[in-house]
């Protein structure tokens, strides 16, 4: 039996993965939510206490957007079987130009995270998403704290990694807004796929997976 952990995109609940199914007598899934950070945290401390809710030894982690940088940084921490992240990035090195600019001038310590309550906002600087789309997505943010969202824009912003893992498998939507694909190195392409791929592309998920995992 494979134990699977998965960790959710920034503000997003677990419920992004509602429609992800695989074979229950080879996997359990395990669903990692956010905390909000303490006060000046650091990401290896915030790892740290959610990786109390990691207890099987050698897990396989699935990291989606800002939930793939934190299993990154799990996996710096414990041994596991496998790293799958879907629609990030891998270092630095992979951010879009906008997010080195950002990062350079520090806009994104002036966006109106206080006002993350109107999903209108989140959706604009967290997930990319269409106007039309938004009531569709709307159910599967959980957090709404603006010490959170200053917290997650600040650390992704600020993410060191400069190398990418060895042996991660990295899937990316070749229609990312948010991460594009011009800008990912080595990942396996999913046609069409956005940033909420793991969403609204789960049948892809759900038939892949197991190989992925296994090989």
């Amino acid at each position: 039996m494979k134990h699977i952990y998965l960790m959710p995109g920034m503000a997003a609940s677990s419920l992004i993965f509602e429609n992800i199914k695989l074979p229950e007598k080879d996997y359990t899934m395990h669903y990692l939510e956010w905390i909000i950070p303490e006060p000046k945290e650091s990401l290896t401390s915030y790892v740290s206490r959610l990786l109390v809710k990691v207890v099987h030894k050698k897990p396989v982690l699935l990291g989606v957007s800002f939930g793939g940088v934190i299993v990154q940084e799990m996996a710096k921490q414990i041994e596991v079987e496998k790293l799958i992240l879907v629609s990030t990035v891998k270092s630095n090195k992979e951010f879009p130009r906008r997010m080195r600019f950002s990062k350079t001038t520090g806009l994104h310590k002036i966006l109106p995270t206080s006002l993350v309550q109107s999903f209108d906002v989140l959706s604009k600087y967290s997930f990319g998403i269409a106007p039309k789309k938004i009531e569709m997505y709307k159910k599967y943010l959980s957090v709404n704290s603006s010490i959170y969202l200053d917290w997650a824009l600040d650390t992704i912003m600020n993410w060191d990694q400069e190398e990418s893992i060895r042996d991660c498998i990295h899937i990316h939507g070749d229609e990312d807004p948010v991460f594009p694909i011009k800008y990912i190195d080595q990942c396996i392409t999913v046609p069409g796929g956005t940033h909420v791929m793991i969403v609204n592309r789960f049948r892809w998920f759900n038939e892949h997976l197991p190989a992925l995992i296994s090989s």
